[in-house]
Protein backbone atom coordinates (compact mmCIF):
# COMPACT_ATOMS: atom_id res chain seq x y z
CA UNK A 1 0.00 0.00 0.00
CA UNK A 2 1.34 3.42 -0.94
CA UNK A 3 2.26 5.65 1.97
CA UNK A 4 0.26 8.88 2.27
CA UNK A 5 2.00 11.95 0.94
CA UNK A 6 3.04 14.34 3.69
CA UNK A 7 2.98 18.01 2.79
CA UNK A 8 4.65 20.53 5.07
CA UNK A 9 2.36 23.49 5.67
CA UNK A 10 4.21 26.77 6.00
CA UNK A 11 2.69 29.93 7.45
CA UNK A 12 1.96 31.07 3.90
CA UNK A 13 -0.40 28.16 3.26
CA UNK A 14 -2.13 27.79 6.64
CA UNK A 15 -5.85 28.39 6.84
CA UNK A 16 -6.92 31.43 8.85
CA UNK A 17 -10.29 32.60 10.13
CA UNK A 18 -11.37 36.22 9.68
CA UNK A 19 -14.32 37.10 11.91
CA UNK A 20 -16.86 39.85 11.65
CA UNK A 21 -17.68 41.24 15.10
CA UNK A 22 -21.26 42.48 15.54
CA UNK A 23 -23.76 39.62 15.33
CA UNK A 24 -20.97 37.12 14.71
CA UNK A 25 -19.08 37.10 18.00
CA UNK A 26 -21.27 39.38 20.10
CA UNK A 27 -25.06 39.54 20.46
CA UNK A 28 -25.53 43.23 19.71
CA UNK A 29 -27.32 43.52 16.36
CA UNK A 30 -30.55 44.72 17.93
CA UNK A 31 -28.78 47.24 20.16
CA UNK A 32 -27.34 48.69 16.95
CA UNK A 33 -30.79 48.65 15.31
CA UNK A 34 -32.34 50.57 18.21
CA UNK A 35 -29.44 53.04 18.27
CA UNK A 36 -29.85 53.67 14.55
CA UNK A 37 -33.61 54.16 14.95
CA UNK A 38 -32.98 56.78 17.62
CA UNK A 39 -30.43 58.50 15.39
CA UNK A 40 -32.82 58.66 12.45
CA UNK A 41 -35.74 59.81 14.58
CA UNK A 42 -33.69 62.67 16.01
CA UNK A 43 -32.98 63.68 12.41
CA UNK A 44 -36.72 63.67 11.70
CA UNK A 45 -36.65 60.41 9.74
CA UNK A 46 -39.01 57.59 10.68
CA UNK A 47 -37.91 54.08 9.71
CA UNK A 48 -39.26 50.66 10.68
CA UNK A 49 -36.74 48.59 12.60
CA UNK A 50 -36.93 45.77 10.04
CA UNK A 51 -35.66 48.13 7.34
CA UNK A 52 -32.77 49.18 9.56
CA UNK A 53 -31.91 45.57 10.37
CA UNK A 54 -31.65 44.66 6.68
CA UNK A 55 -28.71 47.03 6.25
CA UNK A 56 -26.79 46.17 9.44
CA UNK A 57 -23.26 45.10 8.55
CA UNK A 58 -22.56 47.87 6.06
CA UNK A 59 -20.30 50.78 6.96
CA UNK A 60 -22.08 53.69 8.62
CA UNK A 61 -21.89 56.03 5.63
CA UNK A 62 -23.18 53.45 3.15
CA UNK A 63 -25.76 52.35 5.72
CA UNK A 64 -27.31 55.81 5.96
CA UNK A 65 -27.36 56.38 2.22
CA UNK A 66 -28.80 52.92 1.50
CA UNK A 67 -31.71 53.54 3.86
CA UNK A 68 -32.30 57.03 2.49
CA UNK A 69 -32.42 55.60 -1.01
CA UNK A 70 -35.24 53.30 0.13
CA UNK A 71 -37.22 56.22 1.55
CA UNK A 72 -36.55 58.50 -1.40
CA UNK A 73 -35.01 61.15 0.84
CA UNK A 74 -31.64 62.75 0.16
CA UNK A 75 -29.22 63.57 2.96
CA UNK A 76 -26.17 65.78 2.81
CA UNK A 77 -22.75 64.55 3.88
CA UNK A 78 -23.01 66.72 6.98
CA UNK A 79 -26.42 65.31 7.92
CA UNK A 80 -25.13 61.75 7.40
CA UNK A 81 -22.22 62.48 9.76
CA UNK A 82 -24.62 63.85 12.39
CA UNK A 83 -26.78 60.73 12.15
CA UNK A 84 -23.72 58.51 12.55
CA UNK A 85 -22.58 60.53 15.57
CA UNK A 86 -25.99 60.23 17.22
CA UNK A 87 -25.91 56.47 16.59
CA UNK A 88 -22.52 56.16 18.32
CA UNK A 89 -23.79 58.00 21.40
CA UNK A 90 -27.00 55.98 21.52
CA UNK A 91 -25.12 52.69 21.17
CA UNK A 92 -22.79 53.61 24.04
CA UNK A 93 -25.84 53.91 26.30
CA UNK A 94 -26.98 50.41 25.28
CA UNK A 95 -23.62 48.62 25.23
CA UNK A 96 -23.97 47.47 28.83
CA UNK A 97 -26.72 45.12 27.59
CA UNK A 98 -24.42 43.41 25.07
CA UNK A 99 -23.19 39.89 25.72
CA UNK A 100 -20.83 37.55 23.83
CA UNK A 101 -22.67 35.08 21.64
CA UNK A 102 -22.85 31.47 22.80
CA UNK A 103 -19.45 29.86 22.47
CA UNK A 104 -17.65 32.94 21.12
CA UNK A 105 -15.09 33.24 23.90
CA UNK A 106 -14.46 29.48 23.96
CA UNK A 107 -14.00 29.44 20.18
CA UNK A 108 -11.43 32.25 20.23
CA UNK A 109 -9.60 30.64 23.17
CA UNK A 110 -9.52 27.30 21.36
CA UNK A 111 -8.15 28.81 18.15
CA UNK A 112 -5.41 30.53 20.12
CA UNK A 113 -4.56 27.35 22.01
CA UNK A 114 -4.25 25.20 18.88
CA UNK A 115 -2.49 28.00 16.97
CA UNK A 116 -5.04 28.61 14.24
CA UNK A 117 -4.45 32.15 12.91
CA UNK A 118 -7.46 34.42 13.30
CA UNK A 119 -8.38 38.10 13.23
CA UNK A 120 -11.43 40.34 13.63
CA UNK A 121 -12.56 42.77 10.92
CA UNK A 122 -15.49 45.08 11.69
CA UNK A 123 -17.32 47.82 9.83
CA UNK A 124 -17.55 49.68 13.13
CA UNK A 125 -15.20 52.49 14.03
CA UNK A 126 -12.70 51.85 16.82
CA UNK A 127 -14.56 54.24 19.13
CA UNK A 128 -17.60 51.95 19.01
CA UNK A 129 -15.87 48.61 18.55
CA UNK A 130 -13.53 48.95 21.53
CA UNK A 131 -16.44 48.66 23.98
CA UNK A 132 -17.66 45.49 22.27
CA UNK A 133 -14.16 44.00 22.13
CA UNK A 134 -13.77 44.60 25.85
CA UNK A 135 -17.00 42.70 26.54
CA UNK A 136 -15.76 39.84 24.37
CA UNK A 137 -12.41 39.78 26.17
CA UNK A 138 -10.27 39.76 23.03
CA UNK A 139 -6.58 39.44 23.81
CA UNK A 140 -3.86 41.80 22.55
CA UNK A 141 -2.42 39.19 20.17
CA UNK A 142 -5.55 39.07 17.97
CA UNK A 143 -5.31 41.52 15.05
CA UNK A 144 -8.26 43.92 14.93
CA UNK A 145 -9.16 45.88 11.80
CA UNK A 146 -11.80 48.62 12.09
CA UNK A 147 -13.45 51.03 9.68
CA UNK A 148 -10.91 53.72 10.62
CA UNK A 149 -8.08 51.69 9.10
CA UNK A 150 -9.37 51.07 5.57
CA UNK A 151 -10.58 53.19 2.69
CA UNK A 152 -13.84 51.30 2.17
CA UNK A 153 -15.87 49.02 4.44
CA UNK A 154 -18.28 46.18 3.68
CA UNK A 155 -19.53 45.22 1.17
CA UNK A 156 -16.09 46.20 -0.19
CA UNK A 157 -13.39 43.64 0.64
CA UNK A 158 -10.88 46.05 2.22
CA UNK A 159 -11.44 45.00 5.85
CA UNK A 160 -10.84 41.32 5.19
CA UNK A 161 -7.90 41.99 2.88
CA UNK A 162 -6.30 44.10 5.60
CA UNK A 163 -6.95 41.42 8.24
CA UNK A 164 -5.33 38.74 6.08
CA UNK A 165 -2.34 41.01 5.51
CA UNK A 166 -1.99 41.57 9.27
CA UNK A 167 -1.85 37.79 9.73
CA UNK A 168 0.65 37.38 6.88
CA UNK A 169 -1.58 34.82 5.18
CA UNK A 170 -2.93 35.03 1.60
CA UNK A 171 -6.60 35.95 1.47
CA UNK A 172 -7.24 32.85 -0.64
CA UNK A 173 -6.18 30.77 2.37
CA UNK A 174 -8.65 32.55 4.66
CA UNK A 175 -12.23 31.79 5.65
CA UNK A 176 -14.49 34.73 6.46
CA UNK A 177 -17.07 34.13 9.21
CA UNK A 178 -19.97 36.57 9.26
CA UNK A 179 -23.66 36.92 10.04
CA UNK A 180 -24.79 39.25 7.25
CA UNK A 181 -25.05 39.16 3.48
CA UNK A 182 -22.64 42.11 3.43
CA UNK A 183 -19.93 40.03 5.14
CA UNK A 184 -20.33 37.26 2.59
CA UNK A 185 -20.41 39.60 -0.39
CA UNK A 186 -17.19 41.19 0.87
CA UNK A 187 -15.68 37.71 1.28
CA UNK A 188 -16.53 36.80 -2.31
CA UNK A 189 -15.04 40.05 -3.60
CA UNK A 190 -11.88 39.33 -1.59
CA UNK A 191 -11.76 35.79 -3.10
CA UNK A 192 -12.06 34.16 0.31
CA UNK A 193 -14.43 31.37 1.33
CA UNK A 194 -17.39 32.48 3.43
CA UNK A 195 -19.13 30.84 6.36
CA UNK A 196 -22.43 32.24 7.60
CA UNK A 197 -23.87 32.38 11.11
CA UNK A 198 -27.59 32.75 11.85
CA UNK A 199 -26.90 34.76 15.01
CA UNK A 200 -27.36 38.12 13.28
CA UNK A 201 -30.91 37.48 12.10
CA UNK A 202 -30.40 36.68 8.41
CA UNK A 203 -31.87 33.43 7.14
CA UNK A 204 -29.88 30.46 5.89
CA UNK A 205 -31.13 30.84 2.31
CA UNK A 206 -30.06 34.49 2.22
CA UNK A 207 -26.59 33.69 3.51
CA UNK A 208 -26.14 30.85 1.02
CA UNK A 209 -27.25 33.06 -1.88
CA UNK A 210 -24.73 35.68 -0.74
CA UNK A 211 -21.94 33.09 -0.95
CA UNK A 212 -21.79 31.08 2.28
CA UNK A 213 -20.63 27.52 1.62
CA UNK A 214 -21.54 26.48 5.17
CA UNK A 215 -24.03 28.00 7.63
CA UNK A 216 -24.08 27.42 11.39
CA UNK A 217 -26.24 28.73 14.22
CA UNK A 218 -23.64 30.63 16.23
CA UNK A 219 -19.97 30.42 17.35
CA UNK A 220 -20.68 27.38 19.55
CA UNK A 221 -22.18 25.50 16.61
CA UNK A 222 -19.27 26.52 14.40
CA UNK A 223 -16.79 25.22 16.97
CA UNK A 224 -18.44 21.78 16.86
CA UNK A 225 -17.96 21.67 13.08
CA UNK A 226 -14.52 23.21 12.54
CA UNK A 227 -13.42 20.05 10.76
CA UNK A 228 -16.09 20.67 8.11
CA UNK A 229 -14.36 23.88 7.05
CA UNK A 230 -10.89 22.40 7.11
CA UNK A 231 -9.65 23.86 10.39
CA UNK A 232 -7.11 21.69 12.16
CA UNK A 233 -4.75 22.44 14.98
CA UNK A 234 -1.13 23.25 14.23
CA UNK A 235 1.03 21.84 16.98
Amino acid sequence: MARPLTVARTNACRTALLFDLDGTLVDNVYEHVLAWREAFEKAGIELAVWRIHRQIGMSGGLFVHALMRETGREVSAEEARRIQGTHKRAYKRLVHQVRPLRGAQKLLAYLARVKVPHAIATSGHLETAQHTLKILGVGPTVPIVTRDQVQHAKPDPDLFLAAAERLGIPITECIVVGDSVWDLLAARRARALGVGLLSGGYGEDELVRAGAYRVYQDPADLMKHLDEIGIRSIQ
